[in-house]
């Protein structure tokens, strides 16, 4: 609001000066000049009646003389005070339509109601800062996820974009540097109704000034960060509500997981893809000899992982240059001698990682050209050359953008998939049996993922967890349909976490108490079945005893006359027997 002020101020300050003397001198004339009434009586006007007269006159309605008809000596004022008054209004309101133009004025109009908005927030929100690549794709992942969002963005051509996305509610969004300690308050990274700031702003070096910005604003606040430098690693790594996010390292630990055991490498992309997308294929990287073509960070993480899993590999590093044909021609016998002398003829895989898209496509057709059955990994630098890209029918692509976007979204919505990634990576066993049981119960598409919490404070959940219930409640009662018991539900228990205790993939038939909470992997409509859990105490009761409970007040009193009567005729045929035995 302060900021609207000042600008109000400081475009009309001149206009108002001008308008006020006008005002000023015009009164103090009507005052000064003498006029008559009547009787001829020589009167003064009174300030009030001045400013009234003024007032009317100025603003060219019109009204009349008053009290009396004046003089010549004031109707000749009047004039000069409509012209000069006319005059001051006409360049006071040029300079208002004006301001109204004022690309600052019109910005912080937009501040003060995108701050408005962000305060005026009743349900949980996401505070996403910066709207590129990752920022786009992130976007609209977690809106399809049904989570409301709040948008930082420096580019307003890039802001200006999030009004014409298809979204299904669109986001509150503001275009403004997010390394400002007050634009970060404005969109809410205090609020308490902000869940997590992801920040995507762009280099390493301005995500950690807005990560570190929104930790000391608000410690308590989880901020996820993208970074993929030693440095950025060195400095965010002292906050302990700071992740971040390495989008080569987790291509490199992809890539290096594959080549020592595919099957729990297929198991992770396979939980870490969209929900209700299709299954993705196995890689199958073969071992023996790569080549590696880009210096940078990302071949250097690729490496390292190459290394780790025991398989051979060289680096390729060579310039694409322009200029005449001769010198183009040059530069092609100049890169197949780089990737010849790199052993290409004898590789099994090719990593195509430099920082150009261009060049990664350049790099892929002289390689297929001297060996063509190789095995070939490209790096996708800019998102919108995905066409490109597809055409050089690479079977493994990676983009830095979709890495870093669905890093995030496990980070923010499976924080417990993580966890049992951890566990899929040590456990080749435990790799084997999620395959199954998500081709048994989800199919082939990527499974919806959510977390069930046995606590008591829910009417449905808050009988049957107590510690003298018989029979005891079990993850498997949780998988049965409450409207036919003899339905299981297509869904697959991934994690159990009982206090500091992680349990992966548990057997059905464990027993649930009062904390617990449970990863769940299956089809879409699962997670609102099991919500009827929460609610009211029947749907367990259904499927743990087959019997349907009564739920209004008519039929729990026919249930109750119900059971008496059975319990009655229990203790006859118990009487009749204990007298047929003696």
């Amino acid at each position: 609001m302060n900021d609207i002020l000042f600008v109000i101020l400081r475009r009309l300050r001149r206009p108002l000066i001008v308008l006020i003397i006008a005002y000023a001198v015009s009164v103090w004339g009507l005052v000064l000049i003498p006029g008559v009434d009547r009787e001829g009586n020589v009167v003064h006007l009174g300030f009030f009646h001045a400013f009234y007269f003024i007032s009317y006159t100025a603003t060219t309605i019109g009204f009349g003389e008053l009290p009396f008809e004046f003089t010549d000596a004031q109707r000749a004022w009047t004039i000069f005070c409509i012209y000069f008054c006319v005059v001051s209004w006409a360049y006071a309101l040029g300079s208002i339509f004006h301001l109204s133009q004022d690309q600052t004025f019109r910005d912080a109009i937009m501040r003060r109601r995108f701050a408005l908005r962000v305060a005026a927030q009743q349900e949980p929100f996401i505070l996403i800062a910066g709207y590129g690549q990752s920022g786009i794709m992130l976007a609209r992942m977690l809106d399809r996820m049904g989570w409301r969002l709040v948008i930082v963005e420096m580019r307003k051509d890039r802001a200006a974009s999030i009004e014409i996305t298809e979204f299904e509610r669109t986001p509150d969004f503001l275009a403004a540097d997010g390394r400002l300690p007050d634009v970060l308050v404005d969109a809410g990274v205090t609020h308490r109704k902000c869940v997590a700031m992801v920040v995507l702003v762009g280099n390493d070096e301005n995500n950690q000034s807005v990560a570190i910005c929104g930790t000391v604003l608000n410690p308590s606040l989880r901020i996820i960060a993208r970074g993929h430098t030693p440095i950025a690693k060195g400095n965010l790594d002292s906050f302990k509500n700071i992740e971040l996010i390495n989008p080569y390292e987790l291509i490199a630990r992809d890539i290096g997981l594959d080549l020592c055991n595919p099957g729990k490498q297929h198991v992770i992309w396979w939980l870490s893809g969209l929900p209700g997308g299709q299954r993705p294929e196995p890689l199958n990287l073969p071992r023996g000899h790569w080549v590696v073509c880009g210096k940078g960070s990302f071949g250097r993480y690729i490496a390292a992982a190459l290394e780790t899993a025991g398989v051979t590999w060289s680096f390729a590093d060579f310039d694409f240059g322009g200029g005449d044909g001769g010198a183009e021609r040059d530069h092609h016998e100049s890169a197949l001698e780089v990737l010849m002398a790199a052993g290409l003829e004898h590789a099994v895989g090719l990593v195509a990682g430099t920082e150009n898209d261009a060049l990664n496509l350049a790099t892929v057709t002289r390689a297929r050209s001297v060996n063509p059955g190789i095995y070939v990994v490209i790096r996708q630098v800019n998102a919108a050359n995905a066409s490109l890209v597809e055409a050089a029918m690479s079977p493994l692509r990676f983009i830095r953008a979709e890495v870093v976007s669905h890093k995030a979204r496990e980070l923010l919505t499976s924080p417990l998939l993580i966890r049992f990634f951890r566990h899929v990576a040590e456990d080749n066993a435990l790799a084997e049996k999620t395959t199954k049981l998500l081709v048994q119960f989800v199919g082939n598409n990527v499974p919806f993922m959510w977390v069930f919490d046995c606590y008591t404070v829910y009417p449905g959940l808050k009988q049957v967890l107590g510690p003298d219930t018989a029979p005891p409640l079990s993850i498997g009662d949780l998988l049965i349909s409450p409207e036919n018991n003899a339905e299981h539900l297509n869904a697959i228990p991934l994690l159990l976490l009982r206090k500091k205790q992680e349990f992966p993939c548990p057997d059905e038939n464990t027993r649930l108490l009062p904390g617990d909470r449970i990863l769940f992997a299956g089809r879409r409509n699962v997670e609102a079945v099991q919500k009827r859990f929460y609610l009211e105490p029947s749907p367990l009761a259904y499927v743990r005893t087959g019997v349907e409970p009564p739920r209004s007040w008519l039929f729990k009193e026919l249930g109750r006359i119900r059971k008496r009567r059975e319990h009655d005729l229990r203790i006859e045929e118990y009487a009749k027997h204990s007298k047929r035995s003696r």
